[in-house]
Parts: structure tokens; sequence; C-alpha cells
């Protein structure tokens, strides 16, 4: 599908086309589809993972399609102050926390090459960003960049590298408004509060990726692991439970919804390799 690429995005600032939704994905839970994802877990508590019957395909409003997270966290989360340097480092520029916004998804314009041409394999990643958000977009598409390049990443060892453009991708991340998430994260329930990972769409809650959660303390970290853990969905991984007390979280626990008694951790090879 078509996207228009637009200049900076901004609260009122910013050009650009939006897209015409594709019709709603058909999806069942992670538990009966390894390769879906998100920290979606439908309305309840934190337990076992979900689980989802299929639901007829429908078309859907104003964005692509994409994948789900768990269930709704304690508002307490939902909380942000003033700017911080690690804000201004993710693109975020002011702690407004809005629902929704225009619904139509503007690209990030330039391209990156792969730190290492030599990996095993290159997938190519376009950043996205609902118009209307207070988001420097430049600023975000290069910490989503420098998070799956890291060497605690994906690529560690150079076996993926990971290459930005704005044109047509292996692997698209969005960061949008809970609204826009719920609608491209569909028929998984992501509640106004989870992200998603699902057909080469990483969609991002812009709540989250602002406020964090109360489960990392440090919001910097929480960024990274979302990024990596709903790419880490698109790379074919499923969830994961914490393997013990004290000890780090794999990436692929849904650590969104509860870390303990695992510690928070942001990295699919934290050592590096």
């Amino acid at each position: 599908m078509a996207l228009a690429v637009a200049g900076l995005l901004g609260l009122g600032v910013g050009a650009g086309t939006g897209t015409a939704l594709a019709a709603r994905t058909v999806a069942s839970a992670d538990a009966a589809d390894p390769r879906a994802g998100a920290e979606s877990i439908a309305s309840r508590p934190p337990g076992p993972e979900p689980s989802q019957a299929a639901e007829p395909a429908m078309a859907m409003p104003a964005a692509p399609s994409a994948a789900p997270e768990p269930a709704p966290l304690a508002p307490a989360a939902l909380t942000s102050s003033a700017q911080t340097p690690a804000d201004l480092a993710a693109g975020v520029l002011s702690p407004a926390l809005p629902t929704s916004a225009s619904g139509e998804l503007v690209v990030v314009p330039g391209s990156v090459p792969a730190p290492d041409p030599a990996a095993a394999s290159v997938r190519t990643v376009r950043v996205e960003v609902e118009r209307g958000l207070d988001i420097d977009p430049a600023a975000f598409a290069s910490m989503v960049m420098a998070t799956l390049n890291d060497p605690r990443g994906w690529g560690a060892g150079g076996t993926i590298g990971f290459a930005r453009t704005d044109a047509d991708a292996q692997i698209r991340v969005v960061l949008a408004a809970p609204d826009l998430v719920d609608t491209m994260c569909a028929p998984l329930a992501t509640n106004g509060v989870y992200s998603c990972g699902r057909n080469d769409h990483a969609v991002l809650n812009h709540t989250r990726w602002v406020a964090g959660t109360s489960e990392f303390p440090d919001v910097t970290v929480y960024r990274q692991y979302v990024v990596n853990h709903e790419v880490g969905h698109l790379l074919g991984h499923p969830h994961v439970s914490c393997p013990g007390a004290g000890r780090l979280a794999p990436l692929m626990q849904q650590q969104t919804v509860r870390v303990a008694p695992c510690l928070p951790n942001a990295w699919p090879f934290p050592d590096g390799a």
C-alpha cells in the first residue's frame, strides 16, 4: 500500500497523505500461532497467554494492518513528566498522551544502510509516524534503527543487519496513538494500552513510548524492549515465560504486562555475541 512520504511531523505540523487501511488481517492467538505477536492479553489480568478465535476479514478504517499486545495495565503507569534528554533522543517532544491523532501515517524520509554490509541477511525497515503526534520523526527513526542494530540485538554476531528505507520494506515500524494501534492490531485486543507485531508491521503505542510502564524503572530500556520485542515477532519469535526469580527476563516475555519475578531486559542477546 502506498504511503506518502512527508517531512517533519509534529503537533499541528507536517504534511503527507494518509493511507487507506488494508483489509483487517485475521489472526489467532499467540498460543495457536507462534509467529503472532504483541504484548496483548484481551481484557483480563496478567496470566497465561490469551487464546482468540479467528474472525472473518473485514474492512478497516484508516491505516495498515498489524498484530497485538496484552491487556490493560494500571493507569498509574501512564504518567509522564517534563522532557529529558532521553525523551528528546527518542523523539518525544511533549508529555501529552492523546488517545487519537489524525489517523494518517507518514513515512519518515531518508535511508540508512545496514552497519555491517557483510551480515548474513539484511532486512529493510520503513519507519512511520501517525501525523499529529508531538514526535520528532527523525529522532524516533534513529532510535529504532540504533536499537535494532545494537550488538545485543537481533543482529548479534552478524546474523542480521537492518537498513532503513523510505520505500517498500520488509518490516514497517509504526508509532501511532492508541486508537489507531487498536485498529491496526485488530482482532488482537490491545485495549488502547499495548503494542503489536505481526504481518510485517511492528505497531508501537505512542502512550507507552512517551510514558513507559511501572514494570520498567528506566523508560529508555522500555523503549528498546518494545522495539525489539515487536520486531522479534516479525522475525518469527513467540512469547516465552520468565525462567526464574532474579534472572533477566527473556526479551520475548510479555514484560509490559509483568516482569517479576524476572528482571527487566530489552535485548535478545544481553551479553552480546
